[in-house]
């Protein structure tokens, strides 16, 4: 187990040059001072790793120090292999590129391992894509990549969900993948911000240089900034007596259903929705054969919705 971190720790500071004990610590899922033991046990072994101090510092190797070990374990190789997002390659104009990397990468293995890959290939396929993906429009994709790695600003129009579209111009940090669905990290005036890019229009890349914050890892931003959308997500609890018959269709929405309990010849379900408007139309659309029970005032409205209904159908 320690051979293989001290491997991985030569391999990263042969690749990134300079990575600091937090990075490495989070990368490996040890804490900071096994990483430092780590340093020493290499350092003892005679490989030259200098620490920096200051902001800018961290771990580092000496620039003329190289090492050959490229050794793949079987687990490895094929997560290699299996990690081939095609539809996104080809979001980015890297399709053709990819493939012959891939081709490269087989052709470069022993026959041993070549045949583990095309075992594992063989097996395991990952579509990224749902299966009532939208219709997206990343029209403006290209033009964002060309800016980050160009390392310029840039314009653009943004169309908000629910408003009218407005004009941002600041820095392209990453492009971020969710799925089949792209967005782009952004510093817009002084705040890093995500922006959905089906929603953006009118990209245009500035002749000016971007500033890219020192610290910032796409990876961290994301999993922060993705934490803190889901516990924003509006929540809306409602309780219903619906008929076995139309189950089928509550449990469809299976994310949403919290829990189903036998109640005479109905079924109790607890539901969880956005708004209150939302639970209102999950009563009234099946009719009779959902009751809503809590809370009370949305009972209340569900029956003034149905008494709507009556009199328009009347009329």
């Amino acid at each position: 187990m320690r051979a293989g971190r001290l491997l991985s720790i030569l391999l990263l500071l042969q690749v990134r040059r300079r990575v600091t004990a937090r990075e490495l610590a989070k990368r490996l899922e040890v804490s900071q001072r096994t990483i430092l033991r780590d340093m020493e046990a290499l350092s003892g072994a005679g490989v030259p790793v200098i620490a920096e101090r200051g902001a800018a510092g961290g771990w580092r190797l000496l620039e003329e120090y190289q090492t050959k070990l490229t050794g793949l374990s079987a687990g490895e190789i094929q997560s290699l292999f299996l990690a081939r997002p095609e539809r996104l390659m080809a979001d980015l104009g890297l399709k053709r590129e990819a493939e012959a990397a891939f081709i490269k990468l087989q052709a470069s293995l022993p026959a041993g391992a070549r045949q583990q890959a095309e075992f594992a290939r063989q097996r395991i396929l990952i579509d990224t894509r749902g299966w009532r993906d939208p219709a997206e429009s990343i029209a403006c994709l290209p033009v964002l990549l060309d800016a980050l790695w160009r390392e310029r600003r840039v314009r653009f129009s943004y169309r908000r969900a629910l408003g009218e579209p407005g004009e941002r111009a600041g820095d392209p940090l990453a492009l971020v993948a969710k799925g089949s669905t792209w967005y782009l990290i952004a510093q817009v005036a002084g705040e890093t911000k995500t922006y959905r890019v089906s929603r953006i229009s009118s990209a245009v890349i500035l002749d000016q240089p971007s500033q890219r914050p020192a610290e910032f890892d796409p990876a961290d931003y994301w999993e922060r900034s993705a934490s803190e959308f889901r516990e924003k997500l509006p929540r809306y609890y409602a309780t219903y007596l619906a008929s076995p018959p139309v189950m089928r269709w509550v449990r469809y929405r299976g994310w949403r259903l919290e829990g189903e309990t036998p109640e005479g010849d109905r079924v109790r379900v607890r539901v969880r929705l956005d708004v209150e408007e939302e639970a209102i139309q999950f009563a009234l659309s099946f009719g009779g054969d959902v009751e809503a029970v809590e809370p009370p005032e949305l009972r209340a409205k569900v029956l003034a919705g149905a008494l709507a209904t009556v009199q328009r159908y009347q009329a």
